[in-house]
């Protein structure tokens, strides 16, 4: 009798497990062209698009003063314009695995994207959430 309860038990683990799993896969999307997202610390756009076969993003907006240097990256390179993820492949799960590069040292981290549910862009790498930039960007990289 306690067998049998035991198997329904694991069978009902075992369903709530993949309903879980369903779940999380439908709220893991990221299209092909998710557009333009906000840095964690509000001081940095990033948009990301199909390159190619793939998703890259590279920054095309930073919060700085006019009369401020245009930041570059460790190689002297402006930072605006600059891609830093790259390879951006779709898995199983609804997520995408690629690289992102941080441009102040050129470290570059293995990259795990996706939408949550609220429609912030979940970024495992530099482990940050990134929101939708619905503000206007400037011709110098700036944010308006």
């Amino acid at each position: 009798m306690f067998g049998h309860a035991k198997s329904r038990a694991l069978a009902c683990c075992v369903a709530i497990f993949v309903l879980g799993l369903s779940v999380l896969s439908a709220s893991a999307t990221l299209t092909t062209s998710p557009g333009t997202w906000l840095t964690a610390s509000g001081h940095g756009v990033v948009a990301i698009a199909q390159c190619g076969d793939a998703l890259c993003g590279r920054i095309v907006g930073i919060d700085r003063e006019p009369t401020e240097p245009m930041p570059t990256d460790v190689n002297g390179h402006s930072q605006c314009g600059l891609t830093i993820i790259t390879n951006g492949r779709p898995t199983e799960d609804g997520t995408w695995l690629g690289k992102i590069t941080d441009p102040r040292n050129g470290n570059a981290y293995q990259a795990k994207l996706w939408v949550d549910q609220n429609g912030n862009l979940n970024l495992l790498g530099f482990t940050q959430i990134w929101r939708k930039y619905t503000g206007h960007l400037t011709a110098e990289c700036g944010l308006a």
